[in-house]
């Protein structure tokens, strides 16, 4: 008797999709993320969060959702989260009022460090079977395919 899971399984035209490649690489690349990261409470739109407000002090909420691709209605429970932990702050702009500028905190920039350290690690690991050259040609690959559709 064969079961279901011994007998090859037809995924139909889904091996011929970018879209179904890149979401099984994305579940990978994302469940080590969570291993190495989940007991600092970081994901990776928080960290892309934290690198973005370290490189750039004072950044709008509305340009920072931009940079990692959210909307404001997504990004602010996001920031009430790291407001909450003491991690960023919010600085209402004195030229208009509906707008806040972001900041690391003392313990943000300290979080980042350790974060950093830790993705590194991970990075290594889901590079591991590429070579320098096509790490690097991946990335090109996919910031060609993430502009093409902006």
């Amino acid at each position: 008797m064969t079961t279901l899971s011994s007998s090859p399984l037809d995924l139909g035209g889904l091996p011929d999709l970018v879209g179904y490649h890149l979401r099984m690489a994305q579940v990978i690349v994302f469940r080590d993320f969570d291993r190495e990261l989940s007991d600092l409470d970081i994901t990776p739109a928080i960290f892309g969060v934290l690198e973005i407000l370290h490189k750039n002090k004072g950044l709008t909420q509305t340009r920072l959702a931009l940079a990692i691709g959210l909307d404001r209605s997504s990004l602010v429970p996001l920031l009430d989260k790291l407001q909450k932990r003491k991690v960023v702050e919010r600085e209402v702009s004195t030229k208009d009022r509906r707008s806040n500028h972001l900041h690391l905190t003392a313990e943000g920039e300290q979080l980042l460090v350790e974060a950093e350290r830790r993705v590194r690690l991970h990075e290594k690991r889901i590079q591991v079977r590429l070579t320098k050259s096509e790490t690097r040609q991946l990335i090109q690959l996919l910031m060609k395919l993430a502009k093409s559709n902006a």
